[in-house]
């Protein structure tokens, strides 16, 4: 029957098939400006991403704002390469020619020939107060109270100095006396003569070379800032003062496609023509910004500004492509005249040079939005008759300095070198990487203490996972069997990284990102905890695993800068060898040997044998970057440590032990003194008492029991009843201390 049944079926087959169905995994999605949205990223050809970043204007030293765009779009540019895996083509240009570096350096220039010719301190003297007189009036008329502050603090240098040389001059006292006192003056009054002279001598300073020896200076002091921050270069970098042909080329083309015009050497861009057209829109970023004056104005620069430049615009929306020369500044030959770049133009020819008509990704403060990268977007889409030049623009948020506007009035401008001798590169990039790329970031005391725990916190896991690791083992002890308590971390480990994807994906939420990895340390902490309570031993692999996707992800962040598989590199950046690797050997031996001592010590109770173990453990090796951990019943830990941390560790250390003394004998002396004041008040006879109260009562019966108040009048039954206790209590107080007394105790 059976066989027949066989048959009947016919040939065995495999059954159908049913795919899974899957889950739909996110998406990465960016904040882009031109939408005011979070927009799915979708590059233009494949994973090619074309990249152009506004980079700095170099005429000073580079400070935390410049720090908070420029980390905040390397760990961008990290993540979309290395997390992403985009083939990222990274543009930055170098702004070295600019208004702000023309006056700068002209003044420069002015000054340094000034000191050149050594001019007498009499001279400095009516030089400073020649130059005062317009100063005065430069100061009566600024309304910004920033600006008008930092006016007032130099007025007062200036003045606190100068006093003293005008005395010393008019009594004729003697060069030794004058001359350090005329090179004070001539320190405290740089700038103010600086601005004096230009306004003099400026327009006689004409030679280009002059104005590049600033920005080549600054430039290189901002690489070096970026190199220290760990920032990575970009692909391309381009300067303005190499792009000078392709720009009056851009400039050109503008102007023959109808949307720009020359007017008195200058050309400016025509803004109601350009959004009069069918094909293109004017403000696209900032539309409610368009014909802010204040806004516009500050984009065309402080030299621009003059009744006659404005006056040669069509518009007061206008701005300038090309600016016509004038005595004191840079210039270049053209179709129009000797002439410079505007700003905004600078970008545009730079950026379509390399990248073409239209790039994928467009980055910068949240500060350029207008009228900068608004006239950005307007040109270059006028220069490429398109509407697309740009596909994402995004734009990093604000930086604060303790809740306040950095700002040098405020005395709270903080360079890049201010910050590095504060904190390492590392704490800083954690810093913005607890907070979001496109928010305000304020830069506190507390900012960086959350990250300086946050690095502690995860190099602790770290460290004990290397100590689980060191644990000798053949080849397959180390595939260890799970049960439930790897299940559940494994389990949450995969819930972890999901975690992380999806706040990368969301907008590259770097601050979720790194709570979710924190959660995951925490995790993997509770069970190296729970398996040593009950002497056990971790599993190798799995923690492994969680360590080196955790290295990993800060590696992505640029938080990691090493090849090392497991935690943040030991030597710091600069040392090629793997230190670790070489002298934890050293120490194994050494942990060994001092427990095999401490042992020894213990059972035949030599305390100097043990004591001199602590100070090894305690003063000699952190001086080493090394720590040891002695756990009861469990071998040594033994870890590398940075050589700071560990003095740092100890110095707080010693001071918990300090104040725990301080306590303690405080604690010991309240205590002597409470017993001194009950000894005191044991002495007392219940007779006596009262009788020192003249203030409260007036007689007293035969005991020293009060029966009339200072008024003289009788104490009433319920106030009696009161006092009788008391007395009561001191008569058993006393009487304890005649026994005591009598026993031979305290007198």
């Amino acid at each position: 029957m059976a066989g027949s049944a066989e048959q009947a079926k016919g040939k065995r087959v495999q059954p159908a098939w049913s795919p899974p169905e899957g889950t739909e995994q996110p998406r990465l999605h960016l904040y882009n400006s031109l939408t005011r949205n979070k927009d799915e990223f979708v590059p233009q050809n494949g994973k090619q991403v074309l990249w152009y970043c506004c980079g700095p204007t170099v005429y000073d030293a580079s400070h935390m704002g410049h720090a908070r765009s420029y980390i905040s779009f390397d760990i961008l540019r990290r993540v979309l390469m290395n997390y992403f895996k985009y083939d990222v083509f990274y543009c930055m240009n170098i702004t070295d020619i600019d208004d702000k570096i023309i006056k700068r350096a002209r003044q420069n220039h002015l000054f340094e020939q000034y000191r050149e010719k050594k001019p007498a301190p009499a001279q400095i003297l009516g030089d400073v107060q020649t130059a005062l007189k317009p100063f005065l009036v430069k100061l009566a008329e600024t309304t910004d109270p920033d600006k008008k502050q930092m006016l007032e603090r130099l007025h007062a240098a200036v003045t606190s100095v100068l006093g003293p040389l005008q005395e010393a001059v008019q009594r004729g006292a003697a060069a030794s006396e004058v001359a350090p006192k005329a090179e004070l003056l001539l320190k405290e009054a740089k700038d103010l003569l600086s601005d004096w002279l230009d306004s003099q001598l400026g327009s006689q300073v004409t030679e280009n070379s002059i104005f590049s020896i600033l920005p080549k200076y600054w430039e290189g002091e901002y690489h070096q800032d970026m190199e220290a921050l760990n920032v990575l270069p970009p692909d391309v970098l381009t300067r303005v003062s190499e792009y000078v042909p392709e720009i009056v080329a851009f400039v050109k083309k503008v102007v023959e496609n109808g949307y720009g015009y020359v007017s008195n050497g200058s050309v400016y861009f025509d803004t109601a023509q350009f959004g009069g057209s069918e094909k293109h829109s004017y403000g696209k970023l900032v539309p409610e910004a368009v014909g802010d004056q204040k806004a516009l104005q500050e984009g065309e620069g402080d030299l621009s500004i003059s009744a006659d430049r404005l006056s040669e615009k069509r518009s007061q929306n206008d701005f300038a492509l090309w600016k016509a020369s004038k005595p004191g500044e840079p210039s270049w030959d053209s179709p129009w005249g000797k002439g410079r770049p505007g700003w905004h133009i600078e970008c545009s020819a730079m950026a379509g040079s390399i990248l073409g008509e239209s790039m994928d990704i467009h980055g910068g403060g949240f500060d350029l939005r207008f009228p900068h990268h608004d006239n950005e977007l307007a040109q270059s889409e006028a220069y490429f008759e398109n509407d697309h030049w740009v596909r994402y623009f995004l734009h990093t948020g604000h930086l604060t300095i303790a809740g306040c506007k950095m700002s040098k009035s405020l005395k709270n401008f903080i360079t890049i070198k201010d910050a590095l001798a504060k904190h390492t590169a590392r704490q800083l990039r954690l810093a913005f990487l607890m907070h979001s790329w496109k928010d305000t970031l304020d830069y506190s005391n507390n900012t960086m203490e959350s990250a300086i725990q946050y690095e502690k916190f995860i190099n602790e896991f770290f460290l004990n996972v290397k100590d689980v690791l060191r644990a000798p083992t053949n080849i397959t002890g180390q595939y260890e069997k799970w049960d439930s308590q790897e299940i559940e971390l494994n389990k949450s480990f995969y819930e972890k990284k999901a975690a992380v994807h999806r706040a990368l994906c969301d907008n590259v939420d770097t601050r979720t990102a790194m709570e979710e990895m924190r959660a995951l340390v925490s995790l993997g902490n509770t069970y190296i905890a729970a398996r040593k309570s009950n002497r056990q031993t971790p599993n190798r692999m799995l923690l492994q695993s969680v360590a080196a996707y955790l290295t990993e992800m800060l590696r992505v962040f640029g938080a990691i800068d090493g090849v090392e598989p497991i935690g943040f590199p030991v030597g710091g950046s600069g040392q090629n060898m793997d230190l670790e690797a070489i002298v934890m050997p050293y120490l194994s031996v050494l942990s060994d040997f001092r427990e095999t001592v401490r042992k020894i010590a213990r059972e035949n109770k030599v305390t100097e044998v043990l004591q001199l173990c602590d100070a090894l453990r305690d003063d000699t090796l952190p001086e080493l970057g090394v720590r040891l951990e002695d756990h009861e019943g469990l071998p040594t830990v033994v870890k590398l440590v940075d050589r700071e941390t560990l003095l740092k560790e100890r110095e707080e250390k010693k001071q918990v032990e300090e104040e725990k003394k301080r306590k303690k004998e405080e604690a010991a002396r309240k205590k002597q003194e409470q017993e001194a004041a009950k000894l005191a008040k044991m002495k007392i006879p219940p007779s006596e008492m009262f009788r020192s109260e003249i203030d409260k009562y007036s007689n007293f019966d035969d005991s020293g029991f009060p029966t009339h108040d200072a008024e003289g009048k009788e104490i009433s039954k319920g106030q009696t009843k009161k006092l009788k206790k008391l007395y009561d209590a001191q008569e058993k107080l006393h009487k304890d201390y005649l026994e005591m007394v009598q026993n031979g105790g305290s007198s």
